[in-house]
């Protein structure tokens, strides 16, 4: 299966970069680029791709604006939010919004084309993706209104106790190591809590819990 790819940055030669490494993978393929982000609203509406690299920092429409009008409008694409520095303020609003991780652009060329397949395949970016620092912002964000509390009520001990693991970092075969079962089992459970509390992915799984409280970031 081949992995379509659209390409979001206001920098040329970061374009270029990019499509040149996900060029040498075969099972990757780019199908557009953009310059700003009313642009890559469009590619990504023309082309559907699989998974959407962008820049956050453009001109006109930017990363955060254009990231949320894909995610709605085009439900196939998933977004991996490129960064010139991993404290970027904007990259905890990217994830909230629904983006699937984050990246820096001195990423290696195995990192970005692991990444952009594990996106695809329905993963996310969370370690080491998100670095402790980012983690650490959603500590200090305001709570989450009584709502988002009363959802995490409905879980099961079982269901928080993986909850929790998932917002460390943990995969799913460390979860399965450390509560003695299956790799499937806990991918079933992750599935189930995903739809459960109305979320896109392990990336927003993990902002929920941190947002919430359940997860502090001296656990990691």
């Amino acid at each position: 299966m081949t992995v379509t790819v659209l390409i979001a940055d206001d920098q040329a030669l970061v374009r270029a970069g990019f499509r040149t490494l996900l060029g040498r993978a075969p099972d990757i393929t780019v199908v557009g680029e953009a310059a700003t982000g009313d642009e890559a609203v469009r590619q990504a509406r023309a082309h559907r791709p699989d998974v959407a690299l962008m820049d956050i920092r453009m001109p006109g429409l930017d990363g955060l604006a254009a990231t949320e009008r894909i995610l709605r409008e085009v439900p196939g694409c998933r977004v991996i939010v490129v960064t010139t520095f991993d404290t970027d303020e904007h990259v905890f609003e990217a994830l909230r919004l629904g983006a699937s991780g984050f990246l820096t652009k001195d990423v290696r060329a195995d990192e970005l084309r692991g990444a952009v397949r594990s996106v695809a395949a329905g993963g996310a970016l969370l370690s080491p993706g998100v670095t402790r620092r980012v983690i650490e912002q959603f500590a200090h964000r305001p709570p989450r209104a009584h709502d988002a509390e009363a959802r995490l009520s409905g879980l099961t001990p079982r269901e928080h106790e993986i909850l929790k693991l998932v917002a460390a970092g943990h995969s799913n075969g460390d979860i399965a190591r450390r509560l003695f079962i299956s790799p499937h089992t806990v991918k079933t459970h992750v599935t189930h809590l995903i739809n459960k509390l109305g979320l896109r992915d392990r990336t927003q799984l993990a902002i929920l819990a941190y947002e919430t409280d359940l997860v502090r970031p001296s656990d990691r």
